[in-house]
C-alpha cells in the first residue's frame, strides 16, 4: 500500500475525551466525526500529548490559564513542545507533509488562536507549519450535535484540502 505521507496533529482530547476534566467532556470518548473526516483524506494522526492530565492527573478540577500559568507547568509544556518538534522535524526531513494542527478553542493548554494556551504557545513557536495551518474545535462543538457538528466538519473540510 502506498503511504499518503501526510499527518496532522492533534490536541490529546480529540481522540481520547476521558481525559477532559469530568464537566466539560463534550463526547463519550472520541470526537469520531473528526477522526472519520481526517481518515477519509488518509491522512495519519499523531496525538498531542495532554500536558493538563500529565501534570495533575485524572481528578484535576477545571482550572484557568492563569491558574496553569506557573513555573513547573510551563517548563513541562517546554519540555514537551520541545520533544514533539524533534518528532516533525524527523517526519519533514523524510518528506511527510504536515497538514496542519488541530487544537481547542479557549482552552488553557491548547488554544491557538486568542489567548493561547501555554502548549500551544511554545509548540506555536516551535513549529513553523503551525503558525499558519491550523484549526480550532470550537467551544460549543459538541459530538452529538448535529449542527454545530455540520458547521465545524464543514470547516475541517476545507482545511484537510487546503482550501
Amino acid at each position: 500500500m502506498i503511504r499518503s505521507n501526510s499527518i496532522i496533529y492533534i490536541s490529546h482530547c480529540i481522540l481520547n475525551q476521558n481525559s477532559v476534566v469530568k464537566p466539560l467532556a463534550r463526547s463519550s470518548g472520541v470526537y469520531a466525526s473528526i477522526i472519520d473526516e481526517i481518515m477519509i483524506n488518509g491522512i495519519g494522526i499523531e496525538q498531542l500529548p495532554c500536558p493538563e492530565m500529565l501534570y495533575l492527573g485524572m481528578d484535576r478540577k477545571p482550572m484557568t490559564k492563569e491558574e496553569y500559568d506557573t513555573l513547573d507547568y510551563n517548563a513541562l509544556c517546554k519540555e514537551l513542545a520541545d520533544r514533539c518538534k524533534l518528532e516533525i522535524d524527523e517526519y519533514i526531513s523524510k518528506g511527510y507533509n504536515i497538514v496542519g494542527i488541530i487544537g481547542i478553542k479557549e482552552s488553557p493548554t491548547c488554544s491557538i488562536e486568542g489567548q493561547k494556551g501555554i502548549f500551544m504557545k511554545y509548540l506555536m513557536k516551535n513549529v513553523d507549519i503551525f503558525r499558519h495551518n491550523y484549526l480550532e474545535v470550537p467551544v460549543d462543538y459538541l459530538e452529538n450535535d448535529e449542527k454545530t457538528k455540520k458547521e465545524f466538519l464543514k470547516k475541517l473540510k476545507k482545511f484537510l484540502n487546503n482550501d
